[in-house]
């Protein structure tokens, strides 16, 4: 099929008999080599041949596929082809009489002022957020009090937390913590404290934020053992919205311990969506700025120090060559990725993932961690997902691994993956065996 050439589509009868195309869509998505592929039937039937030897359609297809589907060549040939149809005109539009052309093109004028009030709906929802996010401030004000060890919980914070904890008990039937006979525990109830208990317990909450990233199954790839001791020290994580332009900011707060890494009392990340909505509606990223941050010489967690020795070939002489690299670290977080200026595909595509994901982290922070810090805490918000630490499924999955076992005999056998539980969230994330 050469570059030009349009997919052949089937015919209809027009207005007046005549011969209208089909409406053609160009694929939006590479097509799968199924679709490619085309039985052979032989023209002529040699006599020696009898009817119920010929191969059928089916069987020739299948074979075809599986040949196909083994040639990389043509695989990326025919993607590279249908890559160059997409958002091509069938033509159909083009062929339809004027009159009609007319009328589609006032029908485009319809959308537009559908999308002037969607822009006015996510404007308007966007001040909605902010609006309550002012009235969440005090109840976050709180929370910062108590994880400091300022103030101390009252006596109906404590009655409305156990109600909270019985709840979510019986939402995580089976997946709550059992006993060694294997009923689920019940709650323990604690009484309040004495005067000792308290001079002799910890302040506040030890590492509550640490210990709420650390159980993020995303965020906790990002998070190194060095990371961990300044993170330690991270007091609060707060929400802001700048009043110069649509986008949000979260900011990471620090006790004076994180003095021993970095200068700043806090560190700042602004995500910027761009001034008007996209096309479904909604506000479109546009670009992040971050703190830069004062690190104490030495203590750079972002990069490390390689040591190499040289050895001079005429005097023997060695010397020791120390380069700094970059390295992983979740204090990345703060130099978000930059487009480049060159026009390179390859590191076009690198850089889309990078401002993917780093904008998720963002919008996650936003939207689950600050809101839902203690159940991040607790490891609650990952024992109610299903998909972990259920004996069912693990049980259905073993019997798949068996079924596809025994069908596959002849190939050899398989092996298979089994997804990590969450963190329990009962320790502080600094004291975790990272094993677990």
């Amino acid at each position: 099929m050469s570059q030009g050439q349009q997919i052949p589509s089937a015919t209809r009868l027009g207005p007046g008999g005549d011969i209208a195309p089909t409406p053609q869509n160009t694929p939006a998505a590479h097509l799968s080599h199924s679709v490619m592929s085309r039985s052979q039937v032989p023209d002529t039937l040699s006599e020696e041949q009898e009817e119920d030897d010929l191969p059928t359609i089916s069987t020739q297809g299948a074979q075809g596929l599986a040949g196909l589907a083994s040639n990389p060549a043509f695989a990326s040939l025919i993607e590279g082809r249908l890559s160059n149809l997409v958002g091509r005109s069938s033509g159909y539009i083009e062929s339809l009489p004027a009159p009609v052309r007319r009328r589609i093109t006032g029908l485009k004028g319809v959308q537009a002022e559908h999308q002037k009030i969607e822009a006015e709906f996510q404007k308007d929802m966007f001040e909605l957020e902010k609006k309550y996010a002012d009235k969440y401030r005090p109840l976050y004000q709180r929370r910062r009090a108590l994880i400091e060890g300022k103030e101390e919980p009252s006596a109906e914070e404590i009655e409305k937390g156990e109600q909270a904890e019985e709840e979510e008990t019986d939402d995580e039937d089976d997946f709550g913590e059992e006993d060694d006979e294997g009923n689920v525990k019940e709650k323990e109830h604690l009484p309040a404290p004495t005067e000792e208990e308290l001079a002799a317990a910890p302040k506040g909450i030890p590492e509550f934020w640490l210990t709420a990233l650390k159980n993020h199954l995303g965020l906790s790839e990002l998070i190194t053992e060095r990371d961990e001791e300044a993170l330690k020290y991270l007091i609060d994580i707060r929400l802001e919205y700048p009043a110069e332009k649509p986008g949000f900011t979260l900011i990471f707060e620090f006790e004076q311990g994180a003095k021993a890494f970095f200068a700043n009392e806090k560190l700042e990340k602004t995500y910027f969506y761009q001034d008007e909505v996209g096309y479904e509606g909604d506000f479109v990223y546009d670009h992040a700025v971050g703190t830069k941050i004062d690190w104490v010489e030495g203590k750079d967690l972002t990069v490390k120090i390689e040591t190499k020795k040289q050895r001079n070939k005429n005097t023997n002489q060695t010397r020791v060559v120390k380069k700094v690299v970059q390295t992983d670290s979740f204090f990345n977080f703060f130099t978000p990725p930059q487009i480049p200026d060159d026009d390179d595909e390859e590191i076009d595509d690198d850089i889309d993932e990078k401002l993917e994901l780093d904008y998720q982290i963002g919008e996650d922070l936003k939207e689950r961690v600050i809101p839902k810090a203690i159940s991040f805490f607790d490891g609650s918000i990952n024992r109610q997902q299903p998909d972990f630490d259920s004996d069912e499924f693990d049980e259905e999955d073993d019997e798949d691994d068996e079924e596809d076992s025994d069908e596959d005999e002849d190939e050899g056998p398989r092996t298979g993956r089994k997804a990590p539980a969450p963190p329990s969230g009962n320790t502080p994330a600094s004291h975790q065996d990272p094993q677990e």
